[in-house]
């Protein structure tokens, strides 16, 4: 006797439908699950590499940080919106004074720079001169 092919009901393709909806459903869910492990995982594993590296490099900040640093305790918030035209230019004349401040004080910076550069080739040609002569006895220079 040969088979019966079993008979398709008009609902089948809807219920199949909707099983590999919720199949996917399901696989999405996971795949997010894993995710978030992985990036929960991989969060703290870069945060304890974070703290060793900060352990390594130990107290000492690098010149960067320090900047940042630096920045930070001098950069002022600017609130304008709420301020009439006096005030913006109260304000206006107090950033100036605030900018011609830093501009001096930056020149000032720049002369001692120059001068130190200066003494210091002016000290390690002496140092130089010195080393020169050293080796010849009594009587340097020239004569031998």
């Amino acid at each position: 006797m040969p088979r019966e092919r079993p008979k398709k009901c008009p609902s089948f393709p809807q219920e199949e439908k909707m099983r590999k909806e919720e199949e996917e459903a399901k696989k999405r869910a996971e795949d997010d699950a894993k995710k978030k492990k992985v990036l929960s995982n991989m969060g703290a594993h870069f945060g304890g590499y974070l703290v060793k590296a900060e352990q390594k490099r130990g107290k000492r900040q690098t010149g960067r940080e320090m900047k940042q640093r630096i920045l930070s305790e001098r950069k002022k918030p600017l609130n304008i919106d709420h301020m009439g035209e006096d005030q913006l230019r109260e304000k206006a004349q107090e950033l100036s004074d605030w900018i011609h401040q830093l501009e001096s004080e930056k020149f000032d910076l720049m002369a001692k720079l120059k001068q130190q550069k200066y003494e210091v080739r002016s000290i390690s040609g002496q140092a130089q001169a010195g080393r020169k002569g050293a080796g010849k006895g009594r009587v340097g220079g020239r004569w031998k």
